[in-house]
């Protein structure tokens, strides 16, 4: 599968909505774990805004790869972040997209700064 690195140096990335499980099966409610370490997955919605233009990305991170406390507004640094597009069929219906996945997701606030 092919997966292209996305560079995010340039770009300013908050939290749009709090971590939430990745559902695998809607009908079971199941949750995907990550098929090398076994890792639940989580979904994390940010802002991602680059070269005068605002995305909002859903990004898949293992559980273990976030790190401080990501309330909506947070600013965060993306670890490893990988755009995958994807195809399927469904009833006859194709769909496409691009996928987003980071190694982690780590708040930039200074947590003895909120402490203080």
């Amino acid at each position: 599968m092919r997966q292209i690195p996305v560079e995010t140096s340039g770009a300013t990335v908050m939290v749009a909505k709090t971590p939430q499980p990745k559902v695998k099966d809607r009908r079971t409610g199941e949750i995907a774990t990550d098929a090398e370490t076994g890792a639940k997955l989580m979904t994390v919605d940010v802002m991602f805004s680059a070269n005068d233009e605002v995305e909002i990305l859903s990004i898949t991170v293992p559980e273990p790869g976030i790190s401080g406390e990501l309330a909506m507004g947070t600013p965060v640094a993306l670890t490893g972040l990988i755009a995958r597009p994807w195809e399927n069929e469904f009833n006859g219906q194709k769909r496409h997209g691009i996928a987003f996945r980071a190694v982690a997701v780590t708040s930039l606030v200074d947590t003895s700064a909120k402490a203080a």
